[in-house]
């Protein structure tokens, strides 16, 4: 995919300035919505600009086989939908991917005998499916599982009709059951229940629902989202609009360095919450122009503290904690207990992480803070904890480094964003990539 070893580290050097453009790669969570939406549309559907992550891949083979004919076209996946019958009796792999591990669990429930399982035992493996699981369970599905976590079976059929799912640690149940709900013949009332958790990939799913020409509704907070039944999904053309979480670690690496960088391919009109990584950059002072879908970033400013609430930006938090680990003052991220559910624990970890590397960091159970400084040693080798967000961040931090950082287990920065290294090398950035020393 990208000309690297399977499983490799990163030597990241210091960088003097970084300069030049890059176009941001296709959005991993529309990607994943419209390659999903596809596989339940009778016909055939061209999502144009589709992410080539590990995520899209698993993705991608777990439709295929429940019954989707999948042809990549160049920058292109050209799928055959399947519609309201997925093949029954099918053992699927989501590899580490929770978002399409918990959106096919939803789907599942229109098949008989649908297993889950996962090879990566010590990350999906450990991540909770109970809530999705108890609302499926309620509208008649079957279910098996150990404890709420793979492996699960799932059996249908269910009814339609009220359901209450938990949007307490994640909004990815409820997306799964709206993925759901136009085929069901009595639809689904969704009512989300405690305190909502990332609003903006739950308005993504209605976009991708609206894209494919299903009705559904919502109220403004988003506790409640009607569904008719009966609906069938519309093939058709769709575009990947461009990626901010993965686009994020580019800007405040742009930020932190001199130089100059434009990237190209992120509309000012979108739904992904991490778009607002861009205010608050603008915020820590970075100099951040945009002229149509471009941004350009006028490196190497001072960078000062801020305190934001996380929420809404979830999967740009450990970028931006890079840019605060380089700016003055000490920065804090609130209400982002669900950082905890990830890829690793990235509250704690990463707290881990920017102490090895000599900085003053602190946790509550729901924030993290980090204290500036202008840079640090390098000279390490820290640990990427198996999590693409905790290497975006620790890349960032190399760049500015005195003496080159060594991070382990790079390999895993292809889970969302495999063309990270080469588009920073694109940029000016050097790396070496020794094979991994441990996975």
């Amino acid at each position: 995919m990208d000309g690297l070893p399977e499983k490799f580290d990163v030597i990241v050097y210091p960088a003097a300035e970084l300069r030049g453009e890059v176009r941001a790669q296709p959005s991993k969570n529309y990607t994943t919505r419209y390659l999903l939406a596809a596989a339940l549309a009778p016909g055939e559907t061209r999502v144009v600009g589709a992410a080539t992550s590990e995520d899209a891949q698993a993705l991608l083979r777990c439709l295929a086989d429940w019954g989707a004919g999948i042809e990549r076209l160049g920058e292109d996946v050209v799928v055959r939908g399947f519609g309201a019958r997925p093949r029954p009796g099918m053992t699927l792999n989501p590899g580490n991917a929770g978002a399409v591990a918990r959106f096919l669990m939803g789907v599942a429930a229109l098949t008989e005998d649908t297993t889950f399982v996962t090879d990566h035992s010590d990350s999906l493996g450990r991540r909770p499916q109970g809530d999705l699981l108890e609302a499926l369970v309620r509208l008649g599905a079957r279910v098996r599982s150990e404890e709420g976590r793979l492996p699960v079976t799932i059996s249908g059929p269910v009814r339609g009709g009220p359901v209450e799912v938990s949007a307490e640690r994640s909004s990815q149940y409820a997306s799964a059951l709206m993925f759901l709900g136009p085929l069901l013949p009595g639809g689904l009332e969704v009512r989300l229940t405690g305190n909502i958790k990332s609003h903006a990939p739950l308005r993504q799913t209605l976009d991708t629902l609206w894209a494919f020409g299903v009705q559904a509704s919502a109220s403004e907070d988003l506790s409640r989202v009607t569904i008719p039944g009966g609906q069938t999904y519309r093939a058709g053309r769709v575009p990947v609009p461009g990626d901010y979480p993965g686009s994020a670690a580019l800007l405040a690496a742009a930020a932190t360095r001199p130089g100059e960088v434009r990237l190209s391919n992120l509309r000012e009109e979108d739904l992904q919450g991490e778009r607002e990584a861009v205010a608050v950059l603008r915020e820590m002072g970075a100099a951040i122009a945009r002229e149509g879908d471009t941004l350009t970033v006028h490196g190497g400013a001072p960078l000062r503290a801020v305190t934001r609430d996380g929420d809404g930006f979830t999967d740009a938090v450990q970028a931006l904690t890079a840019a605060a680990a380089l700016a003055q003052g000490t920065s804090t991220w609130e209400n982002v207990a669900t950082l905890r559910l990830k890829e690793c624990d990235r509250i704690s970890d990463t707290r881990r992480e920017l102490q090895r590397l000599g900085l003053q960091a602190s946790e509550t159970g729901d924030s993290l803070s980090v204290t500036g400084a202008p840079g640090v040693a390098g000279g390490v080798t820290a640990d990427g904890h198996g999590d693409h967000r905790m290497i975006m961040l620790l890349t960032i931090l190399g760049l500015s480094a005195r003496a080159p950082l060594r991070i382990a287990g790079a390999h895993h920065i292809r889970k969302s964003y495999p063309h990270f290294f080469r588009h920073l090398e694109a940029l000016g950035a050097r790396f070496e990539y020794p094979e991994a020393t441990r996975s």
